[in-house]
């Protein structure tokens, strides 16, 4: 295994951004400190460049098993190297969906053979699994998750079902994820478009239907029964300046019973994007107003909101095209994600100390992941150098997610990624993809 040293790189890391030498050796970082030297390490010169740890997406939608049309693990994991995330764990609405320990291992054992990053798998939850969801080991598996599910035969989500919510957060000792949408006021929005419009919704609408107020009346019903059982909950994908109060900024994240993430999106486009970009914007939770971005962006900023996912979830341009209702909900963002976060620093949205933070730190304190998401000594390094100063532009050529398209087709982000290292591996270097698979499956602390 290669022994790595990293010169004269600006290391951001922990509300610091310091100008340091990195020595990595056996997969972890060895010592940090202003000069090092090594004669037998491969160097890498990073003078001039910015030194972040690795993202860690706790939301994708990877689709292996059953949806491989659409993306394989090898795939989007290599699309994930690429944009500078080093981690990420996946959601269970693989077909068959991931209901029972068995088949969330069969995702385990691809990932170990496949994937170029470090992954985690959700389990599901539904209304038939409880007992099952709730046996998985915490200590190997991020968490259990109703996201891309269904509840029962008669759909919904989870957030819908309160009296079966009750029952999971009594018995459930690990932490759950969730989505909180409202289901009937969505179906009460949708109808009165289609008596208007019929089958010619038109996009723009999409945050209409899917609205401030059902995001708001779910996110309320959750938090009520969470709190009073004081479970660990995160809530996936805030879309709404409104939901966004509902959370409390009192506590750091490692601390808090309940936690909450905003994503890239959701922080970058606004509903004016629908006339542009029309289903390649559809997602659920949609992407709402300007007002919403900017307040989800103010929550970041406050610590309500706590980190920045993706909700990655590609489809092809064939399953996004057609009416309102046949256009599926989702798209391709993990290469793209980290890249967007930088360019909103150099709008003066957030600091790089602030991206460091919302896409690592508190992620890792959120999941309690074992030794990672710090730039420390002993910590696996899984790091990313980024050229400040190389622009680039998003295009079909250079997409690697294998749906071959991204909402931010057309964008020039000022910042590359340079380079990403995985378990003290480089994987992706200017351009390229270096060695094969190199990804480890996360640890947790077992009590969460």
């Amino acid at each position: 295994m290669s022994t790595l040293l990293i010169k004269q790189a600006q290391i951001v890391n922990e509300g610091r951004i310091t100008v340091s030498d990195i020595l990595i050796r056996n997969q972890r970082i060895e010592k940090i400190q202003s000069s090092i030297e090594a004669p037998n390490a491969i160097e890498i010169a990073a003078d001039g460049l910015i030194l972040l740890p690795g993202m860690i997406d706790d939301q994708v939608h990877f689709r292996e098993p059953g949806l491989t049309h659409k993306a394989t693990i090898y795939s989007e994991s290599r699309a994930a190297a690429a944009g500078g995330i080093t981690s990420f764990m996946d959601m269970p609405n693989t077909i068959p969906n991931t209901l029972t320990r068995d088949l969330l291992e069969e995702k385990y054992a691809i990932a170990s053979k496949d994937s170029l990053v470090n992954y985690s798998f959700f389990m599901g939850i539904n209304q038939e699994n409880l007992d099952e969801a709730l046996r998985v080991d915490p200590e190997w598996v991020c968490g259990i998750t109703d996201d891309g599910l269904y509840f029962n035969s008669d759909k919904g989500i989870l957030a819908n079902y309160p009296d079966y919510l009750e029952k999971v957060f009594a018995r459930c000792e690990t932490l759950i994820a969730l989505h909180c949408e409202d289901d009937e006021i969505i179906h009460r929005n949708f109808s009165r478009y289609q008596q208007e419009y019929g089958d010619n919704i038109p996009m723009e609408k999409h945050p209409l239907i899917r609205s401030e107020e059902a995001c708001v009346a779910a996110t309320k019903r959750v938090l009520e029964i969470a709190r009073k059982h004081r479970n660990r909950l995160h809530i996936y994908h805030v879309s709404t300046a409104a939901e966004a109060q509902l959370f409390e900024n009192s506590l750091p994240p490692r601390e808090k019973r309940i936690t909450a993430e905003a994503c890239v999106h959701h922080l970058w486009f606004s509903d004016e994007d629908y006339a542009r970009l029309g289903a390649r914007l559809k997602w659920n939770p949609a992407v709402k107003s300007a007002a919403d971005r900017a307040g989800l962006q103010e929550a970041l900023r406050e610590g309500r909101i706590d980190i920045i996912a993706t909700d990655h979830a590609p489809h092809t341009l064939t399953e996004k095209e057609g009416t309102y209702k046949q256009a599926m909900s989702g798209g391709p963002l993990v290469q793209q994600a980290l890249p967007a976060a930088i360019e909103l620093y150099r709008k003066g949205v957030f600091s790089l100390e602030d991206i460091a933070s919302y896409t690592a730190h508190k992620v890792a304190d959120i999941y309690r992941i074992k030794e990672r998401g710090y730039i420390r000594e002993g910590y696996y390094a899984d790091l990313v150098l980024v050229d400040m100063n190389t622009s680039w532009m998003v295009t079909s050529k250079n997409m690697l997610s294998k749906c071959g398209w991204s909402p931010f087709e057309g964008t020039r982000f000022n910042s590359t990624i340079e380079c990403t290292i995985v378990n003290g591996q480089i994987v992706y270097e200017a351009g390229r993809f270096r060695g094969g698979s190199t990804g480890m499956r996360l640890q947790f602390d077992a009590v969460r």
